[in-house]
C-alpha cells in the first residue's frame, strides 16, 4: 500500500505542476515592439481589451477607473459592437531610438469610427479620428481604410488608448507600420488594384464594341455587370472612398451596403440572357428580371433605416439569396442542353467561391484578411475573360444561326448548295456575259440513276445519305468560279463558268460520272452513286434560260433507265464550234 500512496501523490503533484504552467502560460503577456525588420507587426496580446456596453465612457474616466476588467487582445478575436457598443484598446507604444515615424492601421475599410487618444507631456489629451463617420478627406491620413500616426518618444514608453465604434461586428487586425513600409505596401495594392481596374475597363470596351457591331443585348449586360462588380470591390476595399468620393462621409459608409445589391441583380440578368431564358421560360425569365429590380427598393430601405444589424441582414439574405437563385438558372439551362452553361458555370465558380468569405466576414463568422478584403478581386479577374470569351463564342453561334435561316430561301439546308431559284438567277448572268464577251460556258444537269435501287437495297437514310455525299463530290470537281445548285431531291445543275476550251466541255460530264463511281471509304462496293449527266453549251444551244433548263430535262427523262450511256449532249452539232 506504501508504493501506492506514494505513487498518487506524485501523479497529484504532476497533475498541480502543469495546471499552474498551464496558468502561467495563458497569462503570458508579449511586449509590444516596433521593429523595422518584422513589419507589418501585428497586435497580438500585446494590448489589453475592453468593450464599454454604453459607448458612454470617456478617455479620461477609463484611464482613472482601475476596477474595469480588461483581457489580453487576440488576433482572432470578434467583438460585438453592436447597439451603441464601444471597443477600447489600450497598449503601450515603447521608446524608440531612430526618427521613423509610425502608425496604427485599422485594416478595415468599413468600420464606422476609430479614434486614438493619448496624453502629452502637459497631461492633455489629444485624439485623431478616421472612419466612415469622418469624410476620408479629413482623416489624419487619408487612406483606403484608417491610418492613424502614433506617438513616439525616444525616451520614454506612451500610453494609447483606442477607441472603435462599427454598429454591428468588428475583427479586422490591428497593426504597425512605419512610414516606408506603409508607402511600400500601399504602391504594391496599388499597383494590383490597377491591374484590376485595367483589366475591367478592356472587358468594358471590347463588351461595348460587341454591343455595337453586333447589336447583341448580352454584351451591354456584361458591360454592365462588370461596371458595378468593380465599383463594389471598389467600395468595399475603400478606393471609392479615396479617390470618387472623399468628402461625402454619409455615402463612404453606406456604398458598401448598397453597391453588392445591384453588382450581383446585374450579374443575374446578364445569367439569364446568356441561357437565353426569355426564349427557354418567359415567366422564369420574368422572375429573374423582378428579383434584380427588387434590389432598388431594397437599396432605398436600406438607406432610410437606423438599425445596422437589419441593413446587414438584409443584404446577406438578398446576396446569397440571389447567387443562389442566378447560378440555379445556369445549371437549369446546362442540364436542358445549353451548350455555354457549363463553361458559365466554370468561370462563376471561383466567384461563387471568393463571395463565401466576405458574406462571413459580414455574418461574423470570420475576421477581417487579405481573402476577405481582396479576394473577390483575385477571382473577378479570372470571371471576366472566361464570361467574354463564353459571350463571343455565343454570338458568333447566334451570327451563323440567324445567317443560316436567312439563307433557308436560297440555300438548301441539307447540303449548303444554292437552290433552284437561286440557280435560274445565275444562269440568266452566265448567258449574259457569254453574249457579250463571246465566249464558250455550260450548264449541266447531274440525277442520281440508282437511289431507287440504293432505297431497295439498303434503307431510305442510306439514300439520303448517299445524296449527301454526291453533292460533296460535284463539288470537288467544281473549280471555285463554277456553281453548285441542288434543283431537287435527286437533281443538281452545274454552271461551268467560260471561257471553255472544247476538249473542256467534253471531259466535264465524263469526269463527274467517274468521280461519282468511285467507292466511298467504310461503303460497300454496291452502294454507289451511277450518275446521269446532261449538258448544253452556252450560248450556242440557247439564250433562254428556262427553255434550256427544261430541254436538259426531257433529254434526261428520255434517256433509257437501263442503258449504258450516262452522259447525253443537247446538240452534238454545236460541239464543235468554237467562238473567239
Amino acid at each position: 500500500m506504501g508504493w501506492f500512496a506514494q505513487g498518487r501523490r506524485a501523479a497529484a503533484a504532476l497533475l498541480f505542476l502543469a495546471i499552474f504552467l498551464a496558468g502561467a502560460a495563458a497569462q503570458a503577456r508579449t511586449a509590444l515592439a516596433l521593429d523595422l525588420g518584422a513589419q507589418p507587426v501585428r497586435m497580438q496580446d500585446a494590448g489589453d481589451a475592453w468593450l464599454d456596453v454604453t459607448g458612454q465612457v470617456t478617455v479620461q474616466e477609463l484611464a482613472r477607473d482601475a476596477s474595469i476588467p480588461w483581457h489580453p487582445t487576440a488576433a482572432e478575436n470578434i467583438y460585438k459592437v453592436d447597439g451603441g457598443k464601444a471597443l477600447w484598446v489600450r497598449f503601450t507604444v515603447p521608446p524608440q531610438a531612430n526618427s521613423e515615424r509610425w502608425y496604427l492601421e485599422v485594416v478595415y475599410p468599413g468600420v464606422d469610427r476609430v479614434e486614438l487618444f493619448v496624453q502629452n507631456a502637459s497631461g492633455q489629451w489629444t485624439s485623431r479620428v478616421a472612419g466612415d463617420s469622418v469624410p476620408v478627406a479629413h482623416w489624419p491620413v487619408p487612406h483606403r481604410h484608417p491610418v492613424l500616426p502614433l506617438s513616439v518618444s525616444a525616451t520614454e514608453s506612451r500610453v494609447h488608448w483606442l477607441k472603435i465604434q462599427n454598429g454591428t461586428i468588428f475583427g479586422a487586425p490591428l497593426q504597425f507600420v512605419s512610414e516606408g513600409y506603409l508607402g511600400l505596401t500601399e504602391q504594391s495594392i496599388a499597383l494590383g488594384l490597377g491591374v484590376y481596374l485595367g483589366l475591367v475597363v478592356l472587358a468594358v470596351v471590347l463588351a461595348g464594341i460587341g454591343g455595337l457591331s453586333l447589336g447583341d443585348k448580352g454584351y451591354w449586360l456584361y458591360a454592365l455587370s462588370a461596371v458595378m462588380m468593380w465599383l463594389c470591390q471598389a467600395t468595399l476595399t475603400g478606393l471609392a472612398g479615396l479617390h470618387l468620393w472623399p468628402n461625402s462621409a454619409w455615402w463612404n459608409n453606406m456604398a458598401p451596403q448598397i453597391t453588392p445589391l445591384f453588382a450581383i441583380s446585374s450579374i443575374q440578368v446578364f445569367f439569364a440572357e446568356a441561357v437565353s431564358l426569355r426564349q427557354r421560360w418567359r415567366l422564369l425569365h420574368r422572375v429573374v428580371v423582378v428579383g434584380a429590380l427588387a434590389s432598388i427598393p431594397l437599396a432605398i430601405y436600406i438607406m432610410i433605416t437606423p438599425d445596422v444589424v437589419e441593413r446587414l441582414r438584409i443584404i446577406v439574405f438578398y446576396v446569397t439569396g440571389a447567387t443562389i437563385a442566378g447560378l440555379a438558372v445556369v445549371v437549369w439551362a446546362a442540364l436542358r442542353g445549353d451548350r455555354y452553361a457549363p463553361w458559365l458555370l466554370l468561370g462563376c465558380l471561383p466567384v461563387a467561391i471568393g463571395a463565401g468569405f466576405p458574406l462571413a466576414r459580414a455574418a461574423g463568422l470570420i475576421p477581417v484578411s487579405f481573402m476577405t478584403q481582396y479576394g473577390m478581386q483575385i477571382v473577378i479577374a479570372i470571371e471576366l475573360p472566361v464570361l467574354l470569351i463564353v459571350l463571343a463564342l455565343r454570338s458568333q453561334h447566334r451570327r451563323e444561326h440567324v445567317r443560316r435561316i436567312q439563307g433557308l430561301d436560297r440555300i438548301d439546308p441539307a447540303t449548303g448548295l444554292i437552290n433552284s431559284a437561286v440557280f435560274h438567277e445565275r444562269l440568266v448572268r452566265l448567258i449574259a456575259r457569254s453574249q457579250r464577251l463571246k465566249f464558250r460556258s455550260a450548264m449541266l444537269l447531274v440525277d442520281i440513276g440508282n437511289i431507287d435501287h440504293i432505297r431497295r437495297q439498303f434503307d431510305a437514310d442510306s439514300a439520303r445519305e448517299l445524296t449527301l455525299r454526291v453533292a460533296g463530290r460535284l463539288l470537288s470537281v467544281a473549280r471555285e468560279i463554277d456553281t453548285v445548285a441542288r434543283l431537287s431531291e435527286h437533281r443538281f445543275g452545274i454552271l461551268l463558268e467560260g471561257p471553255l476550251h472544247a476538249d473542256e466541255v467534253a471531259e466535264a460530264g465524263p469526269r463527274i460520272v467517274a468521280r461519282c463511281l468511285m467507292p466511298f471509304k467504310g461503303r460497300p462496293l454496291e452502294w454507289s452513286a451511277h450518275v446521269r449527266v446532261a449538258q448544253a453549251l452556252i450560248p450556242m444551244d440557247g439564250t433562254d434560260p428556262s427553255q434550256l433548263i427544261g430541254r436538259l430535262e426531257m433529254l434526261l427523262a428520255s434517256a433509257p433507265s437501263d442503258g449504258r450511256r450516262a452522259v447525253f449532249m443537247l446538240s452534238k452539232n454545236s460541239m464543235p464550234a468554237a467562238l473567239t
